[in-house]
C-alpha cells in the first residue's frame, strides 16, 4: 500500500463500514477523504431525494434508468434489513471529514455517464440474461446463493476479499458489458482522479472510501 494513500472497501448496507471509516479517521488523521461519489449522489445522499422521474430515461436510455430503479429498490430492501441506509459509510465518512478539517474528493463518475455507458454496452444476450437470473433469483433466491456459495454471507460485515473476487467473476463472466462499465471503466476513473490527487498534494494523506469490489483494480492500476 502507498504509504500516503490508504483505501477501505465497503458494503454500502453493512455497520462494519462505518466503525471502519470512523477508526481509520480517527487513528490515521488524513487530510483528504475521497470517496466513491459524484455530486448528484453526494446530494442525494443528504437530501434523500431520489431522481426516478421518467425523463431521466431519456437522458441515461431505458437500460440505466431501470437498472438503476431495480438497484435501489435492492438496495433500500437489503438497508432496512440490516437498519442502514444505503450509502451510509460514504455519508459517515463526509460527515467525518468535516468535522475532523479533511477535504472531501470526489473521485467517481458522474452517475448519468455510467448510466448511459450501461445502457449502449448492454446487448440483447446480457440484457435477456439478466432478466432470467432476476427472475430465478426472485422464484428461488436460496438455491441460488447456495449455488454462489453465498448462503451464509453477514450482511452486516463487509464480505471476505475472495468472495468479492468469486462474485466479480462471475458478474464478469455472465455479464461482460456490465463488468466493463459499473467496475473496469469506474475504476479507471478513481485511480486516475487518485493519482492526480497524490500529484498535486503528494505530501497529504489520502483516505480512499470505495466499494469493496473496486478495491483491488484501483490498487494495481495505482501500482502499474
Amino acid at each position: 500500500m502507498i504509504p500516503s494513500l490508504r483505501i477501505i472497501g465497503t458494503s454500502h448496507i453493512a455497520a462494519e463500514s462505518v466503525r471502519e471509516i470512523e477508526r481509520c479517521v480517527r487513528d490515521w488523521k488524513p487530510d483528504i477523504v475521497a470517496v466513491e461519489l459524484d455530486p448528484m449522489r453526494l446530494q442525494a445522499l443528504f437530501t434523500q431525494q431520489r431522481s426516478s422521474s421518467p425523463l431521466a430515461a431519456l437522458r441515461i436510455g431505458i437500460a440505466g434508468y431501470l437498472f438503476s430503479l431495480i438497484g435501489s429498490w435492492v438496495q433500500r430492501k437489503l438497508g432496512n434489513a440490516m437498519g442502514m441506509q444505503p450509502g451510509a459509510e460514504m455519508k459517515r465518512a463526509v460527515e467525518l471529514a468535516a468535522q475532523s478539517d479533511a477535504r472531501v474528493a470526489l473521485i467517481d463518475q458522474h452517475v448519468e455517464v455510467t448510466l448511459r455507458r450501461f445502457s449502449k454496452a448492454l446487448g440483447w444476450r446480457e440484457r435477456l440474461r439478466l432478466l432470467w437470473d432476476i427472475v430465478v433469483g426472485l422464484v428461488s433466491s436460496e438455491n441460488e446463493m447456495k449455488r454462489l456459495g453465498i448462503q451464509e454471507m453477514d450482511l452486516t460485515k463487509v464480505p471476505p476479499a475472495e468472495l468479492v473476487k468469486k462474485l466479480l467473476l462471475v458478474v464478469k463472466v455472465r455479464y461482460p458489458g456490465i463488468y466493463r462499465v459499473l467496475v473496469e471503466e469506474r475504476n479507471a476513473v478513481m485511480a486516475r482522479n487518485l493519482s492526480r490527487l497524490r500529484e498535486r498534494e503528494p505530501e497529504a494523506r489520502i483516505l480512499a472510501v470505495v466499494g469493496a469490489g473496486h478495491v483491488e483494480g484501483i490498487t494495481a492500476l495505482l501500482a502499474a
